[in-house]
């Protein structure tokens, strides 16, 4: 009945963080193109909301490392998202006000999700390989039930509304962070903190990195423009919604079936399968961008483009980072995150118009290639969980 109890909690704080992600990331492009920005303005808008992850993790990481605050600093940066969504609904938005805004937004978000997996697989303990799964699926449908409703919403409301929308999700995901505590089995404050280096040398850690890097370069059309491109090819909010929570539903599924995979392939296979079936679905994105269906099959990739590949990362980060490292481990995967994202909003974000937004996509898909170059350092045999 406990761990019951814990998973219920954590899973509803996943669920209203997402709840956000699915608010801003399918409609925040479609916001700043209805405020007037143009493309580069977009793409530049974009790296910005993900730029500070280059330095931001490592500070929110080590402060919880010494601290053992993980909670307390969950707290304080979803109250500050809030602020941050009150402040761009009421100020006009010049390109220098959103761009400041999303700077402090995008530092203070940084502090959630790294610093709140650690809080999870800390209370999840033992049974982390058969709850974590369980837990972290209601991050998706969090994401789905806003995708959807904010969809059909903005048929009825203008997008100018966005704002407001964020401010009401970021509220409760604020409410809902008092009813979980801090975790009993982490590390409080330490004196002295474990350096990293040791850990980041070994192969399998720094090529799993490199690999994550690559994988999210290629994500960045998918992030900062697909429900513009989708738009462009003539469908409405509600149907980009769809196809949005499409991904996330073949994610879920991936969450819940993961151990099948995880329990017959090692690491390697199962990164070079990632990494080849995610260029091969921003391959499709762009060959035909007006078929429904098409860009359906290319959602349900998302299986492996990203849920495969954070179980995966999360078991790296767990196994070769200790207790005492794992706020710095979780900060480093969000900033590898992050880098990959940033660098490639500005550079398709630059390209759309001189070439089109078909051919950035098929580039995208291209540019996995590059994370086949590095699974060598990945483990050979099947990997057990710790």
């Amino acid at each position: 009945m406990r761990s019951l109890a814990i998973s219920t909690r954590l899973g509803g704080f996943y669920f209203f963080y997402y709840a956000i992600v699915g608010t801003f990331m399918p409609f925040w492009s479609l916001y700043l193109e209805d405020q007037g920005f143009n493309y580069q303005e977009i793409g530049i808008l974009s790296s910005i909301a993900i730029i500070t992850r280059f330095f931001a993790p490592f500070i929110w990481g080590w402060i919880a490392d010494k601290s053992g605050k993980r909670m307390l600093l969950v707290r304080i940066a979803t109250w500050m998202e809030a602020c941050i969504w009150f402040m761009l609904f009421i100020i006009p938005n010049s390109f220098q006000s959103v761009a400041l805004l999303m700077l402090i937004f995008s530092f203070f978000q940084n502090a959630i999700l790294a610093q709140f997996e650690g809080v999870t697989l800390f209370w999840l303990g033992d049974q982390r390989e058969q709850l974590y799964g369980k837990v972290r699926k209601w991050g998706s449908v969090g994401f789905i039930v806003a995708v959807f409703g904010i969809g059909a919403l903005l048929e009825i409301i203008p997008i100018s509304m966005l704002p407001v929308l964020l401010l009401c999700i970021a509220f409760l995901a604020f409410i809902w962070s008092f009813s979980i505590k801090e975790p009993s089995a982490a590390p409080s404050s330490q004196k002295q903190l474990e350096p990293l280096w040791p850990v980041l040398k070994r192969p399998v850690v720094a090529c799993f990195f490199l690999i994550e890097f690559i994988l999210l370069f290629s994500h960045a059309p998918f992030y900062s423009f697909y429900s513009n491109y989708l738009s462009q090819a003539g469908f409405s909010t509600s149907i980009i919604g769809l196809l949005w929570s499409v991904g996330v539903i073949a994610e879920i599924i991936m969450f819940a079936y993961a151990t099948f995979f995880l329990s017959r392939w090692s690491w390697r296979t199962l990164v070079m399968a990632c990494l080849l079936l995610t260029g091969l679905r921003w391959i499709v994105v762009g060959l035909v961008p007006d078929s429904f269906i098409a860009q359906f099959f290319a959602q349900t990739i998302h299986a492996f483009s990203f849920g495969l590949f954070h179980v995966i990362a999360m078991r790296v980060i767990f196994q070769n980072f200790s207790l005492g490292q794992q706020g710095r481990g979780q900060a480093i995967y969000s900033t590898m995150w992050g880098m990959g994202v940033a660098l490639g909003s500005i550079l398709a974000g630059y390209y759309w118009d001189i070439f089109s937004g078909q051919t950035v996509f098929i580039w995208a898909g291209l540019s996995t290639l590059l994370g086949l170059l590095l699974v060598f350092g990945l483990p050979k045999q099947l990997q057990k969980q710790a």
